[in-house]
């Protein structure tokens, strides 16, 4: 069985068994560790960091849409079919999820500003991620997190430290990944060229408080979940973000070096790194 029938089988158990599928999170694991050292060498080629060297280009808009597209559409897939989805729990998780996703698919690209291109590469490997990913934390929590234990998310978990804790870190991540969107859009007047550095709200203390929020997200959503299927997606998400978030420090601290070092900013986490 290939994995796209795996992915797509109307089973309950869905052909996939635990072992195999925490063996395909133990991929995932190893395949970030690579991503996480390989970008401290090579940028990600997207954003800051676009170069010609990744091939053809398609409008940063329409490129960012089919990122984020499939992780919507395969979340929503698992947890249609599933018959554990009017469960007030789960109905929960998939509303926060996809929260998330719709604003990063179908509001994100159209606020964003300019023509920027992105590499069509680029584009084809996040959407490869993003499949897979929708695939773990759906399969997970729709399916096989009840073939694991029946009882794993009973009414009582939104009385649970897990839920509590973990959704008031995902929402706060969620609200600084927009406030930093925001503070990078209105950097410019229109017509206005220059670039500048960003000083609003936890820019005051990271140069990619962007990342930062959605690294807090991830986390809060590995929480709430308190899942492996969540740990490992809040692992892959900071082996993506770090490194890029220290190229834009380098990037910024060669631009704006009038400024830079008097500011003492971090990369991506306050007062940490």
């Amino acid at each position: 069985m290939t994995l796209l029938e795996i992915m797509f089988s109307n089973s309950i158990v869905a052909q996939t068994n635990l072992d195999d599928f925490y063996f395909l999170m133990l991929i995932v694991a190893l395949v970030a560790v690579v991503v996480f050292v390989a970008l401290y060498f090579v940028d990600a080629g997207y954003g800051k960091m676009q170069t010609p060297k990744w091939g053809p280009t398609i409008n940063n808009k329409v490129g960012w849409m089919l990122m984020e597209m499939p992780v919507f559409i395969v979340m929503l897939y698992y947890w249609g079919i599933s018959p554990y989805r009017a469960e007030p729990i789960m109905l929960t998780f998939f509303l926060l999820f996809e929260m998330h996703y719709f604003q990063r698919t179908f509001i994100f690209p159209w606020l964003m500003r300019g023509n920027g291109k992105m590499p069509l590469i680029i584009v084809a490997f996040s959407m490869i991620f993003n499949i897979l990913n929708g695939f773990i934390q759906g399969k997970w929590l729709f399916h096989l997190s009840r073939v694991s234990d029946p009882d794993i998310y009973p009414e009582s978990w939104f009385t649970s430290w897990q839920f509590i804790l973990g959704t008031c870190i995902f929402i706060t991540g969620f609200v600084i990944n927009l406030h930093s969107d925001y503070v990078i859009r209105h950097l410019r007047k229109p017509g206005d060229t220059k670039h500048y550095l960003p000083k609003k709200g936890l820019y005051k203390y990271v140069t990619s408080a962007n990342y930062f929020g959605e690294i807090v997200e991830w986390l809060g959503w590995a929480i709430l979940t308190w899942s492996w299927a969540g740990l490992t997606f809040f692992g892959f998400t900071c082996a993506n973000l770090v490194p890029r978030a220290n190229a834009i420090y380098c990037k910024y601290q060669i631009e704006f070096a009038d400024e830079f070092d008097s500011k003492k900013l971090k990369r991506v986490f306050p007062f940490i790194y």
